[in-house]
Order: C-alpha cells, then structure tokens, then sequence
C-alpha cells in the first residue's frame, strides 16, 4: 500500500480532531447511558420484579387472547386496544390500551396476563422507569425524532472520527511498537498512547457500535418511507369503504398468521390503527425461530372484516439492515458474557473520549500539529527540489 504524504496524514489528523471534538459531548452522553442499557434486562429484573406465569409442562398451549382483551377493555372503558406483546423470556402477554392512535408517553396502559393459563398477573403501576429514561435520553435526548436524527448526525460522525484516527495511528506509531505505553513519560505522553491504545483495540466494535448507531437513528423516517410505499396500494381497493366498526377475533387472525408462516412464531399484534398500520387490518408480526431469523420479523396485514391476508412477505432491505443492526449495538443477542464483553468495550470508549478531551484542552497547540507542520513543510520543499 502507497505510503501516505505528510499532507494527507495532516489533512486526516485534521478531520480526526475536529469530526471527535463536534461529537464527544453527545457521544459521552450516549456511552454512559449505554453501558446501563447493555444490561437492561438484568436492571428491570432488579428494579421492577414482577409476579411469575405458572410453570407448566413443556408444549403447553397458548391461552385465548379474546378474554385478556376484553378484560382490559373492562378494566379501562375510556380507552381501546392498541397493540398486543408476546414475552420472548417468560410465558406472558401484554395488553395495551390506549386513547389514541398515536399515544403520548405516559398514556398507555398495561395489563399483563399468563400465556398459558390467561390469567391476569399484573397491572403495572405508573411510575418513573429508569431503563426507559435511560433509553429515550441515549436514542432522541427527550426531543422526538429532531433528536433521533441529531445522534444520527453524531454517530455518523463518530464514524468518521474513527476511520480518520485508524488512519493516522498507521504513521505517527512507526516508529513504536503496537500498543505501546510509555508509562514513564510525562502526563500528556501517557495519556496519548492511552488513547491511542484503547482507540485502536476498540476500533472494530467502535465501528459496529457507530454504524448501527446511524441505522438506528433512522429507523422512524425508514418505517414511514415503507408504509408510504405499501399501504396505500393495499388501502386501494378500501377507498371510498367506511372504516368497520366491528373487528373479528385476534385469536383467529393470528391463528391464520401462524398456519400461513409455520416457520415463524407471533411476536406482537398491532390494533387497526392510522398511524401505526391501517385502520382496517391487524398488523401481525412475526419473527424466525432460528438465533439468526429471530431477530428478522415479517409483518402481515389481516383484514379485520373478512380475514383475508393481503400482505404476506419479508421487509425491503433497509429494514432487514435496521432490523440486524440493533443487536449489535446492545449485544443483546449472546447472553450475559457477549453483555459483559460490550460492557468492557463501553467503559474502553469512555476511557478514550475523556482521554482525547483532555488532549485537546491541555495544549491546543499540540506536539503533534508542529510536527505534521514541520513535516509538510519539508515535503513541499523537497517537491521544490530545494532540498
């Protein structure tokens, strides 16, 4: 590979401090709140214990979801069903209700019944949950999807910052060997190959990290640019039809869902609704029972008047992208030791943000930038050919 000019290592330095600098507040921000969420299932466990289904035999079936509904809708007259959860950990089911299409934060409420016997476990109360605090300031800092898109901007930044420093770390750490840390040189010399160090160890998952982060930020405009493109086709042979008041059996839409994709298994069911879906199908996902498809869902439209289902097939590409990279940016999909593994590299990247801050603020003028200087200067003169 060509040998890189001193004034392309200046220019690449160049966008490394600068690209590392616009986003190291956010991205501070983002790693610490992260690390909680790397664990949040173990937190909510910890914080939020809640009453356990019954233990029954292996294969037993799945309670009528009619009556969990209708119980709910009992309980709270004033709103209507939203959306249904299957538990991927335990045998249980969520019911939400809602006053809206398009509820506020804070307006849903929850009823949690058995899967297997349909009995109702809970109510969860109203009440500030940490993980989901924690989760809204690390995805939209509390602004919407103005905010989504602001750490999209930043992790994408991120991104940028660590291609640039991997491409500087080659030239300036020629002359040194791999990892080296000069424990006893001055302050600002350990606190550089510090970060230096920790910075080239964490490139890979930094990168997975950065990339998904970007992904992730997108995932409200990419969801609506796919129903943009699908639902009015599926809507168009409804135009003109009233909206039905009447909706047929859940249990039996997702019982046709289950017999059209035996492969699959049912993972929510989401209320007609014009927002979210269409205001006259279930909107019935279902994911892969493989560790790679389970993270794939596919979306089905049932009809609520007839049963008919018009739309039956995997999500375009993007979304496949959206759906893949989430995992990834929790390592949420190997268990406890893949957590801790994340949690390690987490606590890294702090480590390398406080470090590259502190280069920064302790000498604006760094060693660095008079040698690329001084480099740059030589190299033109010898193109001169006075040297």
């Amino acid at each position: 590979m060509a040998q890189l000019s001193a004034k392309t290592v200046r220019n690449w330095y160049r966008l490394h401090k600068w690209t590392s600098l616009i986003c190291t507040a956010l991205l501070l921000m983002a790693c610490i709140t992260g690390l909680p969420l790397v664990f949040q299932d173990e937190l909510d466990a910890l914080l939020e214990p809640h009453v356990a289904p019954a233990k029954v035999e292996a294969g037993a079936t799945t309670a009528s979801l009619d009556p969990m509904i209708a119980q709910a809708q009992a309980r709270f007259p004033a709103l209507h069903p939203f959306s249904i959860g299957f538990d991927d950990d335990e045998p249980r089911i969520f019911v939400n209700m809602s006053p809206s299409d398009d509820p506020k934060k804070g307006e849903i409420r929850q009823m949690i019944f058995d899967a297997h016997t349909g009995k109702l476990l809970e109510v969860p109360k109203d009440g500030f949950d940490l993980t989901s605090f924690l989760l809204q300031l690390h995805s939209e800092i509390f602004l919407g999807l103005p905010g989504e898109l602001t750490m999209g901007v930043m992790a994408l930044t991120f991104v940028l910052s660590l291609v640039s420093g991997a491409l500087v770390y080659g030239p300036f750490m020629r002359r040194l060997e791999f990892g080296t840390y000069r424990r006893n040189g001055a302050k600002r010399t350990r606190w550089f190959d510090l970060h230096n160090l920790l910075g080239i160890v964490t490139l890979a998952w930094a990168l997975v990290v950065g990339a998904t982060g970007v992904m992730n930020a997108l995932s409200t405009p990419l969801f609506g640019l796919w129903r943009a493109q699908t639902l009015p086709k599926i809507l168009a042979p409804y135009h003109g039809k009233p909206v039905p008041t009447h909706f047929r059996s859940v249990d039996e839409s997702v019982k046709q869902v289950s017999a059209a994709l035996p492969e699959m298994e049912v993972t929510a069911v989401v209320f007609p609704n014009s927002v979210f879906s269409s205001p006259r199908h279930y909107l019935v996902w279902a994911k892969g029972k493989t560790p790679v498809t389970s993270r794939l869902e596919t979306p089905t439209l049932v009809d609520v008047e007839n049963g008919a289902v018009t739309m039956s097939g995997g999500l375009p590409w993007y979304l496949r992208i959206l759906e893949l990279s989430r995992p990834l940016h929790f390592g949420d999909y190997g268990g406890l030791p893949l957590k801790i593994i994340w949690g390690l590299f987490d606590t890294a990247l702090i480590v390398v943000l406080v470090s590259g801050l502190y280069l920064w603020l302790s000498k604006r003028k760094s060693p660095i930038e008079r040698e690329l200087n001084h480099l740059v200067e030589r190299e033109l003169l010898q193109q001169a050919g006075t040297v």
